[in-house]
């Protein structure tokens, strides 16, 4: 029978060789600002994300990123099969729409009566569009306007009719669409040509020759604020309690539950230490999916946690009287098939996810894979056997010596 308990210092020492490292680059994050250890995708950071192919093939993915930076913005460039290239940088913006003239010209047309204003202000417009002088000249026409407001308040009912309906519902309308289509224009998938983006194009075109197509261009705000991220922590801090609290009522002892949360936090930090390491090295961001990752995870690892505890529960009773780690052993074994036949299962299946599923949830994946295969590590070789180190510390501790006798020899047929 292979004595799993009996190696349980090995099992610890392969767990603080992936969780120190992990740790030591996390703890990057906020000592280099964010320039190694993890990094984080615009969903929490906001900026700019801009796909574009050069009609030049050979351009690569580094000497994008240098244009960026000779002109004073951080990029990051990973260059696609299909050839675009996947720019993420601060958030450069698109060309502000200018002020629309409607508010302005209605207050030039309310403070006259109602009939006899709507002709001299279509008539101003298309005059100040015409030409300066024609504006001059509208604006000495309406000079002696004041004079000649007894005469046209007597007779208001014929002026309007005729007037206001051909003249002004024709020529406004046309002039507002016409200021508020320029910036309807700029879209995703046509290349900017003024502002920030318009620099960023000439530059680009000027160093690598035109760009044949651009696939996106977003910017986008800091869509996970520093609220929500909080309110996440503080939602796994009350899971994590919770289920604190539940395995310790359903095992009848903290020790179960203690230690099944000592084997969830390792899982979390193999999961975010590995990203952090391939965020330092690789450029691998953490989206906003990673939250959910990393949920699933916690939630994977503690019912194999379970899996193993209640096997050990069953044969503590069943097995009164023997050493506590001979029972937690061999419930280690009992279960180990069924443990490893589910992880695998699930690991096969993301595999096939990560390799097909494409670019958008590869990262999700990657996490999941991560999470499942250290869950299932931890599940039987962290929370178990930390199970017996308490234990025999607390037999020490009380003086209790029975549990700690000699194992008895099992019979082949066990």
């Amino acid at each position: 029978m292979f004595d799993i308990i009996g190696k349980k210092r090995w099992f610890f020492l392969i767990s603080l060789l992936v969780t120190i490292p992990g740790l030591i680059f996390i703890l990057l994050t906020p000592l280099t600002g964010g320039k190694e250890g993890l990094q984080f995708s615009i969903d929490y950071t906001g900026g700019t994300t801009w796909q574009i192919r050069f009609a030049d093939a050979n351009v690569g993915a580094d000497d994008v990123a240098a244009v960026f930076h000779e002109n004073g913005l951080q990029a990051i460039v990973v260059k696609q099969q299909n050839g675009f290239m996947d720019i993420r940088t601060e958030a450069i913006g698109l060309l502000a729409a200018p002020p629309t003239p409607v508010p302005t010209a209605t207050p030039s047309a309310s403070p006259g009566a109602s009939g006899a204003s709507s002709a001299p202000s279509a008539s101003g417009s298309s005059a100040a569009s015409a030409s300066p002088s024609a504006a001059r000249s509208a604006a000495a026409s309406s000079s002696p306007s004041p004079s000649a407001a007894p005469s046209a308040s007597p007779s208001p009912s014929p002026t309007p009719a005729p007037s206001a309906n051909p003249s002004a519902a024709p020529s406004g309308s046309p002039s507002a669409s016409a200021s508020a289509s320029p910036p309807a224009a700029i879209n995703n998938t046509q290349l900017p040509t003024e502002g920030r983006g318009g620099q960023m194009v000439k530059a680009l075109e000027a160093a690598f020759g035109p760009i044949a197509e651009q696939a996106s261009l977003t910017t986008v705000g800091a869509i996970v604020s520093a609220d929500l991220i909080n309110q996440a922590l503080v939602l796994i801090l009350v899971g994590s309690l919770g289920i604190l609290l539940w395995i310790t009522y359903r095992f009848q002892d903290v020790k179960f539950g203690v230690t099944a949360l000592v084997a969830l936090v390792h899982d979390v930090i193999v999961v975010v230490g590995i990203f952090a390491m391939l965020g330092t090295i690789f450029r691998i961001e953490i989206d906003s999916l990673f939250v959910t990752a990393m949920l699933t995870v916690i939630g994977f690892s503690v019912h194999d946690t379970i899996v193993v505890f209640d096997r050990i529960r069953e044969n503590r009773a069943r097995h009164a009287g023997e050493p506590f780690a001979e029972i937690v052993n061999h419930s280690i074994l009992q279960t180990f098939a069924r443990s490893i036949m589910t992880s695998f299962t699930v690991v096969l299946t993301l595999l096939s996810l990560y390799l097909f599923a494409g670019e958008a949830i590869r990262n999700f994946v990657l996490a999941l894979l991560i999470g499942i295969i250290s869950g299932t590590y931890s599940s039987i070789f962290n929370a178990s056997p930390l199970l017996v180190v308490w234990h025999e510390w607390e037999d020490r501790r009380l003086g209790r010596t029975g549990s700690s006798r000699a194992p008895r020899t099992r019979r082949a047929a066990s």
